[in-house]
């Protein structure tokens, strides 16, 4: 058994979105992902077969629905119904986002 802390071992160099597994099996997978200033393209829109809870652990991001906008801060989390499109609208530039996505059927 490996312990390990979710906000431990932020790369210092976020160019790119990280996405990490922390956990999968046939129904539910967990990842963490580190954002700093990516948003999902203008013309992309997630559309997932899987279910999304998300969390914001650490930082600040906005998420877009069709039908608005949702700002999550430090602690504040969403569940994503399957095929509810959505997108990074922002995150914050200054600091590491870190997120927790547990993706269930």
């Amino acid at each position: 058994m490996k312990l390990e802390n979710i906000l431990g071992a932020i790369p210092d160099n976020l160019d790119a979105e990280v996405f990490e597994d922390i956990f999968t099996s046939s129904n539910i997978r967990v990842e963490r992902i580190i954002s700093k200033g990516q948003t999902t393209p203008a013309d992309s829109w997630y559309d997932q077969a899987e279910h999304e809870w998300v969390m914001v652990v650490e930082g600040k991001a906005i998420l877009e629905f069709e039908d608005g906008l949702i700002t999550l801060n430090r602690g504040d989390y969403v569940n994503i119904p399957a095929h509810c499109k959505h997108k990074v609208h922002w995150t914050d530039p200054e600091q590491a986002t870190v997120w927790l996505a547990i993706f269930y059927r």
